[in-house]
């Protein structure tokens, strides 16, 4: 048997020993609390830092420079029909955005219809048909398409897309001139970038639709793709429709597949097989070449970039609407 001699005496806690662990504790608190806080806001002050920038070279010109709106009328930007401001000569620039943003425009709508529906229909499968050792393998191979490199893609439109695809169709076939650089090109390999984006996360949210609801519709009789299409997607409706608009607002912003596929001639057409610029490809294009500063070429790029990032935050704002239109919430 052991006395109480063999133990060795315990410390005794005193009050200022409790209070130095207690007031550690809490500057640790404290200081854990200023540093998530530090992380949350670093992206709000960057937001405004791009905002401010934005607005400085475009509205808000810094003396001795003026801003683009300062020597280009809001009016002439937002209605005139040609954008050439990069020609030489007095009165041939003009600084219409239309033609533009109607080439980003087909990009985006091009790009939509070959991603988005190829995107949620293999989400589709991946969750509710294939086996796990067949999503093991697809899903990450599927994925491999967003790690390449977007001038790779680029190219890939220009010396495959496009004389192996759209020119035997359209132009031997049917008899449509197709041009070496074209928007439809374009908008098939941007819909090829963003279809992994919407494949993952549209499967994520379908996979995390309860499987009680799954083997009710198959309870009352109904079939996989009873289920799939009727229960299955309508219960995770928000989540996809959230995954399109950040698909799109993806399209939107790609640069370098795009100024490669679809080509640097700004022009108001519809018709896919021609060739267009977009918002990006013509900041790319002038940032290439040697351009005075505070001239209004400089100062256009940053207008361009403005009505862009306009465009984004509204497709973000309409997505976090959708989430809280649309969002299911399950016990």
């Amino acid at each position: 048997m052991t006395s109480a001699s063999d133990h060795p005496p315990s410390t005794p806690v005193g009050p200022g020993s409790l209070a130095r662990q207690v007031t550690w504790q809490t500057v640790r608190e404290r200081l854990i609390r200023y540093v998530l806080f530090g992380c949350a806001a670093l992206s709000v002050v960057t937001t405004l830092a791009i905002i401010l920038v934005l607005l400085s070279e475009a509205v808000y010109g810094l003396p001795p420079h003026k801003a683009f709106f300062q020597q280009v009328s809001l009016r002439e930007f937002l209605t005139e029909t040609r954008w050439t401001p990069e020609f030489e000569g007095a009165g041939q620039q003009h600084y219409g955005i239309l033609p533009l943003a109607l080439g980003t425009l087909q990009i985006t709508v091009l790009s939509g219809l070959v991603g988005l529906p190829i995107g949620l229909l293999a989400a589709i499968y991946l969750s509710e048909y294939a086996a796990p050792r067949t999503r093991a393998i697809l899903k990450p191979v599927l994925e491999l398409l967003a790690g390449v490199p977007t001038i790779v893609y680029g190219y890939f439109a220009l010396k495959f897309i496009t004389p192996y695809v759209l020119q035997p169709f359209f132009q031997d076939l049917l008899g449509f001139g197709v041009d070496t650089f074209n928007a439809l090109s374009g908008g098939i390999v941007v819909g090829i970038m963003i279809m992994p984006m919407v494949c993952s996360l549209s499967e994520d949210v379908l996979r995390a639709v309860p499987q009680s609801l799954r083997e009710a519709g198959y309870a009352l009789g109904s079939t996989r793709f009873d289920v799939s299409a009727r229960i299955v997607v309508p219960s995770a409706l928000s989540g996809i429709l959230a995954s399109f608009i950040l698909a799109l607002s993806r399209g939107i912003g790609e640069t370098m597949a795009v100024a490669i596929a679809s080509g640097q001639q700004a022009q108001l057409t519809l018709n896919p097989l021609s060739q267009i610029q977009t918002m990006t490809a013509y900041i790319v294009n002038v940032m290439k070449g040697d351009i005075p500063p505070g001239s209004t070429l400089e100062t256009s790029i940053y207008a361009v970039a403005l009505v862009l990032f306009a465009i984004t935050l509204t497709l973000n704002i309409i997505s976090q609407m959708i989430l809280r239109r649309f969002r299911e919430v399950y016990q």
